[in-house]
């Protein structure tokens, strides 16, 4: 292996509290891709600002080899000493650079260069921020969290053009897909301390686990082994003879390793409140269609969404995901075309920039609303301080203002704020932003659990491939199709050759194609049609299922009555009794118009 250009040793640092660094070690040799990954917290961006020489560490030696070119992308660039995009980016070569690869590389990521950094989004300061560090082709690349605020097409584009770089490179991201093509070592840092792994990211998850439940049975060890030699020191006066005291030595040094053991930074605790259970059709888009300044963002988009679905909506930035996701919701008003909302809603949405926070409230006021010390979550009261803990937030930071926490921290409050009300249709706008790996996992495992509806935005590939069910990607012009399956299986069938897609996400990987029902047993017993039954019924469903509708707005309006409850009991019960009754109808209607719907179009497609 060649020798090391950047070698950091026995780095220890602190804020003035515990050591966030004790004895951290690291190095990279010429060419060499390497991930640094560990919890929230753990010190991953402080290594890296020390490697990058931008702070220095309390103890411990950095060292470069002489001539060695380092260029660092810091998590959130600072544009604003600069007057226009193009002199952020050539502000960053060295002499003997090429200035035409700065403008070069800027039109690449749809930049021109003349724009004011002031007005840039988060997604633009980013990619001006990869052209700067890109332009110089230094020896060294220390890039932290390169894909955040980055769509799809950006970040992929961004792993071409890191795999062609002679650079070594060292990358912190959440991002595991990224991490898995770019890394050929992996770096952990674990309380305080680094292990180095000479794999790429893909073998990291199994490795660390196998080290935790080696070091757990090390521990446990250690523990009967304190507590036999406790024992006989409790004995008697045989501990205190001469010969004795070489082992009361030991368990005293035995002690002490234990007391020096820092264990293992403790697990998200998720949980979700649950709503009642909403109808069976959670959605029905007919002909949905928007523009701004004659430009089609949304044109003739239909969609029936069932309860239980799981939609990952993906896109680049601009091609109008949040339009869509809007008039999926009924938030914004279509300029054509009908929407739908099944009974019983109750939406929970997570937002993308974290803007609902207001930076002066405290971390307390924030998750119980301002109102006294307790959380209700999943029908149970929590006092706020162990429903903080559940996030991995520490009982001193209750008074702590919002404003001061961390991307990582906020990302937690909105997922703690988010989880804690009743939902049965969560929407998800960039929730794996500035989430470590195992809250990513704990938040997977929770919406595949989560027997309501979701529907996700998100440029994470890997996290949706193991989170949704369906797809929604653009098609240009407006256009909008759904794919069965994740990411994954959304680019397989948009390569395969006049490969069909539904708006309409009932259909699940496995089910039978349209080509393969032809030559199946309906096919053999001749072509299927829809009974004069079944035909009445689709054409009354809807209509019945209006009047369900405004029969139950009707009980909802009467129940809300401040005194009804008061002046006449009886009629109070009669009409939450109808109202439960009606409810039951409503589902029922819908469940059975939307069976119907799916057998008229999988008849039709034969």
């Amino acid at each position: 292996m060649a020798p090391p250009i950047l070698i950091l040793r026995d780095i220890y640092l602190s804020f003035g509290g515990d050591a966030l660094l004790e004895g951290a070690e690291l190095a990279v040799s010429a060419g060499e891709r390497l991930c640094l990954v560990g919890r929230n917290g753990s010190g991953k961006s402080t290594l890296l600002k020390i490697a990058a020489g931008q702070i220095d560490s309390d103890r411990g030696e950095r060292f470069v080899q002489p001539g060695t070119t380092i260029r660092y992308l810091p998590q959130e660039p600072d544009l604003s000493a600069y007057e226009t995009v193009l002199a952020y980016v050539e502000d960053g070569l060295a002499p003997g650079d090429d200035a035409h690869r700065a403008s070069a590389l800027l039109a690449r990521l749809g930049l021109s260069g003349t724009q004011d950094p002031s007005r840039l989004s988060g997604g633009e300061a980013r990619r001006a921020a990869l052209a700067r560090v890109l332009a110089p082709e230094p020896d060294i690349l220390l890039l932290d969290e390169p894909t955040n605020h980055l769509d799809l097409p950006a970040i992929e584009w961004l792993e071409r053009e890191l795999q062609t770089l002679r650079s070594a490179l060292i990358v912190i991201s959440h991002d595991r897909r990224f991490l898995e093509n770019l890394s050929r070592a992996t770096v952990w840092i674990d309380r305080g301390a680094t292990r180095r792994l000479d794999k790429g990211f893909a073998a990291f998850e199994a490795w660390r686990d196998e080290t935790l439940e080696r070091e757990n049975t090390e521990r446990h060890k250690l523990k009967r082994k304190i507590a036999a030699e406790t024992e006989w020191l409790h004995k008697g006066v045989t501990a205190r003879r001469k010969r004795n005291q070489g082992r009361l030595r030991a368990l005293q040094d035995l002690r002490r390793d234990r007391r020096a053991q820092r264990q293992a930074t403790g697990q998200v605790a998720m949980a979700v409140t649950e709503g009642k259970l909403s109808g069976k059709l959670v959605i029905e888009a007919k002909g949905l269609c928007k523009s701004y300044d004659d430009h089609p963002i949304v044109k003739d988009f239909n969609l029936r969404v069932p309860r239980g679905e799981r939609l990952g909506i993906v896109g680049p930035n601009g091609a109008g995901k949040t339009t869509l996701v809007n008039l999926m919701t009924g938030r914004l008003k279509p300029d054509a075309g009908s929407l739908r909302l099944g009974a019983n809603l109750e939406m929970t949405s997570l937002d993308q920039g974290r803007n609902s926070l207001d930076p002066d409230t405290t971390l307390s006021d924030a998750l119980t609303g301002g109102h006294g010390d307790t959380v209700f979550v999943a029908g149970v009261s929590k006092h706020v301080i162990g429903y903080m803990k559940d996030f991995l937030f520490l009982p001193e930071q209750a008074r702590t203002p919002l404003g001061a926490l961390s991307g990582g921290e906020r990302g937690r409050l909105m997922l703690a704020r988010a989880l804690a009300r009743p939902s049965n249709f969560l929407i998800l706008d960039e929730p794996t932003n500035d989430l470590d790996l195992e809250t990513l996992d704990l938040l997977q495992e929770m919406l595949a659990d989560y027997p309501g509806t979701v529907l996700l935005v998100s440029h994470d590939r890997d996290f949706l491939d193991r989170v949704v069910t369906s797809t929604i990607a653009p098609d240009g012009n407006g256009r909008w199709l759904a794919y069965a399956g994740g990411y994954s299986d959304m680019v397989a069938q948009r390569a395969e050759p006049g490969a069909e897609t539904e708006t309409s996400p009932a259909k699940r990987p496995g089910a039978p194609k349209r080509d393969d029902r032809k030559t199946g047993a309906a096919a053999g017993a001749g072509k299927r049609k829809l009974s004069f039954k079944d035909k009445h019924a689709l054409e009354t469903l809807p209509k019945r299922i209006e009047a369900l509708t405004a029969e139950i707005a009707t009980l909802r309006a009467a129940l809300a009555a401040p005194d009804l409850y008061a002046s006449d009991r009886t009629a109070f019960d009669a009409a939450a009794a109808a109202l439960s009754r009606t409810e039951g109808d409503l589902a029922a209607a819908e469940e059975a118009w939307l069976a119907l719907e799916l057998l008229r179009e999988e008849l039709e497609g034969n």
